[in-house]
């Protein structure tokens, strides 16, 4: 990532050289795989309530206020009508794509309330790239204007190219965007809090990090050493404000790899992550083996790398707020090694630009470990891959309970008619208990995973 790249991205933020703005700029809300097109969807966006709708009759997504103007019932409560036009759950007003009101079934025939400005929902504008799709939620007519921040890989209608592939994945996380950003700028923690999971303790050792560039519009590093103590070779790493991050390494064993993460803000203590794994293999075999593999599959391990560390950094956020906040980390933490560079200049970025999306908020009280490991309402529901699998394995549950009872009851009934073969049905009936049970073991297991995490990290583990 080149000075001149992140000079492209200057427009976010505003135009006032001292402070960036964080309304102005493209956030991403959603995979496009992950929205459905005949239902609306909620979303918030630093303390905005949003409704996501696909606009039939435009082809296209939009965002817009999630409040109806007539009494301010939620628009995502309510239905894309018939006629492709957003439709209020509350009265049925309805809505087209620009945010103008159609219909207003209560008034006469010759009445026109609808051409009223009041009778609008405003709009936001949105973009898709890169299978994300981006809502901008500053002023519309900047939009345009603004640069949409894109992971450095080839992509066409939303798919990789040049060899590459890309798992994605996503989740509603219990502390700030600038706590996770923060905590994935930090290459040093890897071995000790991502041990047994993606790290090892084997392979910490002096890490020296260098800023090269630093300004408004993000910040360019290096870690010339690199992970695995220097095995690997050089990482590069990239911030563009105010959202995205990414290191980039490469490799004779590995390839081309690069770990990248959206931290979008929702509400104060609160963020959506988007982490997306570009690789590029040298070999086939890798590739293959990423391919064959579920996308749900792969979120259960994904989100229990998350978990590695979400509990601490949920209460990290307030023990710095409790001592003084972010405009004093550099007190409240101590931070004696380079290894804390990137995480020094961040929070310096932060203060410098008045970046924080949340001025003047206090963090909630703590959440409950249990609310902390929850999986199925910050991530498994609003995921289409894992939802589907969530009622799949209810579903084959339920199936695999009728089908040995079935066996049991024919068996009985076959006991008591006084058949051939009772003994050899008997077991036959026993088998399949026992087949269904272990099925139903297995189910139950994963569908647990897909719902809540395990108290116990890996790294904790013996």
């Amino acid at each position: 990532m080149t000075a001149a790249v992140l000079a492209a991205q200057m427009t976010a933020g505003g135009d006032d050289s001292s402070r960036f703005d964080p309304i102005e700029s493209w956030y991403p809300v959603a995979y496009i795989e992950d929205l459905s097109q005949i239902a609306p969807t909620p979303f918030t966006l630093i303390d905005r309530d949003l409704v996501i709708w696909w606009d039939v009759l435009a082809q296209a997504w939009r965002a817009f206020d999630d409040r109806c103007p007539h009494r301010l019932a939620r628009l995502s409560e309510g239905r894309i009508a018939e006629d492709g036009l957003l439709e209020c759950p509350y009265h049925g007003w309805a809505f087209t794509g620009e945010g103008t009101c159609d219909r207003i079934p209560q008034q006469l025939p010759d009445a026109q309330a609808e051409t009223s400005r009041r009778a609008c929902v405003k709009s936001l504008p949105t973009i898709v790239e890169q299978g994300l799709l981006f809502i901008y939620a500053g002023t519309p007519a900047r939009a345009e204007q603004t640069s949409v921040p894109l992971m450095p890989v080839p992509m066409v209608d939303g798919k990789p190219t040049d060899g590459w592939i890309v798992l994605n994945t996503f989740r509603d996380l219990p502390y700030d965007a600038a706590t996770l950003l923060e905590n994935v700028l930090d290459p040093s923690h890897l071995p000790y809090t991502h041990h047994n999971s993606v790290g090892k303790r084997s392979n910490a050792g002096p890490v020296e990090l260098e800023v090269i560039s630093s300004d408004k519009s993000g910040l360019i590093g290096a870690w010339q050493e690199g992970p695995r103590k220097g095995t690997l070779g050089r990482q590069d790493t990239t911030f563009i404000a105010p959202c995205l991050m990414w290191h980039e390494l490469k490799s004779q064993q590995f390839g081309e790899t690069i770990t990248v993460v959206y931290a979008t803000p929702t509400r104060k203590g609160e963020c959506r992550i988007f982490a997306r794994f570009p690789f590029k293999f040298a070999s086939k075999i890798p590739a293959f083996v990423i391919s064959a593999t579920p996308q749900w599959y792969s979120h259960i391990s994904n989100n229990a790398i998350l978990e590695d560390d979400q509990i601490f950094l949920h209460h990290q956020e307030r023990y710095l707020e409790q001592s003084g906040g972010s405009e004093s980390f550099s007190q409240s933490f101590y931070l004696p090694t380079k290894a804390d560079r990137f995480v020094f200049e961040y929070r310096q970025w932060l203060n410098n630009y008045q970046a924080d999306p949340f001025p003047g908020q206090t963090f909630k009280p703590a959440l409950a470990t249990e609310q902390l490991l929850d999986r199925y309402h910050s991530h498994t529901e609003h995921c289409h891959s894992c939802s589907t699998a969530h009622r799949n394995l209810k579903t084959a549950k339920q199936a695999i309970v009728i089908v040995a009872l079935i066996a049991w009851i024919s068996t009985m009934i076959f006991a008591l008619a006084g058949g051939e073969n009772t003994l050899l049905t008997a077991f036959i009936s026993i088998g399949f208990v026992v087949v269904g049970s272990i099925g139903w073991t297995i189910c139950d297991k994963l569908q647990i995973k897909l719902e809540r995490g395990d108290r116990m990290p890996a790294r904790n583990r013996k």
